[in-house]
């Protein structure tokens, strides 16, 4: 008898083979289970608590896929695609978590039945091909001959990405806002130029959109409020430098011998704040921000010659203010001359609710502007802020690539009965895996009528009749629960979003599929507690 080599350390647990992508598969389904009922606009909202006991609501798939502990490595996955979805293209992060669950099960029959793995991912990645080459034939170019065409067309895909949202009810008043939020930016259309700042107490129709950059009223000091709250073309300077009297003693050890040698150390040091502040002064700047303090009495010194200053201002709104009136941050007040010092049309403070908020209006270095949100509690401003970050990727996705399609389950209809048409022309083994995923793509319309309590075979069938007829844009009408033309019902998005979310959700499908063989390690000296889950795929040459 041969001895027995140990090629493992002891402890390691390994599955491998058939059983394991049958369990890898089922993990996949609990996690859609979580998300399953968030989609469409009578999505309900899921309440997370975390272990510090903070609780978030929310009805957005990728903040509930990070919030969720995931440890089962195949799982994970879909956590890392509704992330992709997310930062991609903002919206449809429930959509594409499903589609891949809807995927797995639908082929996981075949798995049973001994089908290899690698037969079926070359099916979903053919299904895949034919169904990105339909969205492109079936996508309507809007026409941009005027403006206001244009602006209409961005509103209704504003105002379907929020009508699954918390704010659903207000979505007109938002899109509107959110269109005319992204529509100031320049060209490039940066995201981080988009401030929004949260004022809880309100109505959420008193919210507002600041043509320009708003932060809150920092940390005062007295003489603040002699201060003059609105300027016209003011001179802004941007600083890093701590205007207090404290600054100048830091790790210094003097010995004094008298009295008088003691009043020339503390006159020196006045003297030295004094000359920062006359050379503020002597700039021309009449407001002045610094990312560190403005003490006492350099607020009472600006106050007295008519300057607004503010201290302890977040780097966050510092850089935003330095991009969009110009000027740069300095950490020096000896150089401050006009090339580095930065304007804008109309400065005030202002209050809004029971905050005090800074205001820089008509900036004119970059284009950038800022939503105030109002609002009852602090979780449902959170969701607010979400929603209204989903809509306005939507809308610069849409203003880059200004192909849309009908929203609302129309579009897989249409891909599902694409791919049922072509299933009947070929013959073999494909012909089955494709039809399942043509099977798969019906799951956001059934999930639509579910959430909404409809009798979801009811309207599929419906809509399967309306579709086979050639009415490709008929989808799933929650209002009367029923089925519509839902691009004449202006319910459209951006071609992009459907394209990226089917393509993220094969990719992990097929990536769940060629996994065959997990092995952990266990705990060890070097390793995190629990050991690290690996995950290893035999055989993993290049998918096709």
């Amino acid at each position: 008898m041969q001895p027995q080599i140990i090629l493992l350390k002891e402890g390691t647990e390994s599955s491998q083979g058939k059983s394991q992508l049958i369990s890898n598969i089922n993990a996949t389904q609990v996690v859609v289970e979580a998300v399953r009922t968030t989609l469409g606009p009578r999505g309900m909202d899921k309440l997370i608590v975390e272990s510090n006991g903070k609780a978030t609501i929310s009805n957005d798939g990728a903040t509930i896929m990070k919030l969720l502990d995931i440890v089962h490595p195949a799982a994970k996955t879909l956590v890392d695609i509704a992330k992709s979805q997310d930062a991609e293209v903002g919206d449809g992060t429930t959509s594409v978590v499903l589609l891949a669950g809807e995927f797995l099960k639908q082929v996981k029959p075949y798995v049973e039945e001994g089908v290899h793995p690698r037969i079926i991912i070359k099916a979903l990645r053919k299904a895949l091909q034919l169904s990105l080459e339909k969205i492109d034939s079936l996508a309507v170019k809007i026409e941009k001959t005027t403006a206001a065409e244009h602006r209409s067309l961005l509103e209704k895909c504003a105002a379907t990405a929020l009508s699954s949202k918390l704010i659903h009810q207000q979505k007109n008043f938002f899109s509107k806002m959110v269109v005319d939020a992204v529509l100031q930016l320049d060209d490039l259309l940066p995201l981080n130029m988009i401030g929004i700042k949260k004022v809880q107490g309100g109505a959420l129709e008193e919210s507002l959109l600041v043509a320009g950059v708003a932060f809150k009223k920092t940390f005062s000091y007295a003489g603040f409020e002699m201060q003059p709250k609105t300027y016209t073309n003011p001179k802004i300077a941007l600083l890093n430098i701590e205007l207090e009297l404290k600054a100048e003693r830091d790790n210094a050890e003097i010995r004094v011998d008298s009295v008088k040698e003691y009043q020339k150390v503390v006159d020196t040091e006045w003297q030295i704040l004094y000359d920062k502040l006359d050379k503020i002064v002597a700039s021309g700047a009449q407001v002045v921000l610094s990312k560190l303090p403005i003490g006492d009495v350099a607020t009472q010194y600006f106050a007295d010659r008519d300057m607004f200053c503010a201290g302890r201002v977040p780097e966050e709104d510092l850089k935003r203010t330095m991009k969009a009136c110009g000027g740069a941050v300095m950490t020096t007040a000896y150089d401050l001359n006009d090339s580095v010092l930065g304007s804008c049309e109309y400065f005030e403070e202002r209050q809004i609710g029971s905050e005090r908020f800074n205001l820089f209006k008509g900036c004119t270095n970059a284009k950038t502007c800022t939503l105030i949100l109002r609002g009852g509690a602090e979780q449902f401003l959170e969701e607010t802020e979400r929603s209204l970050h989903d809509a306005i990727m939507i809308v610069r996705r849409t203003i880059k690539n200004d192909a849309v399609v009908a929203g609302g389950g129309a579009i897989e209809m249409a891909l599902s009965k694409a791919l049922r048409d072509y299933s009947r022309t070929i013959a073999g083994r494909e012909q089955l895996l494709i039809s399942a995923v043509a099977k798969a793509l019906e799951i956001i319309p059934r999930q639509l009528c579910d959430n909404a309590g409809f009798d979801a075979t009811n309207i599929l069938n419906k809509l399967r009749q309306k579709h086979a007829q050639g009415n490709h844009w008929y989808g799933v009408d929650i209002t009367k629960e029923d089925i519509s033309d839902n691009f004449e019902n202006c319910i459209w998005e951006p071609a992009v979003v459907r394209k990226n979310a089917l393509t993220a959700a094969t990719e992990a499908a097929c990536l769940i599929l060629s996994v065959d063989e997990t092995i952990k390690n266990p705990k060890s000296g070097g390793d995190a507690p629990g050991g690290a889950p690996g995950m290893m795929g035999r055989g993993r040459g290049r998918p096709m």
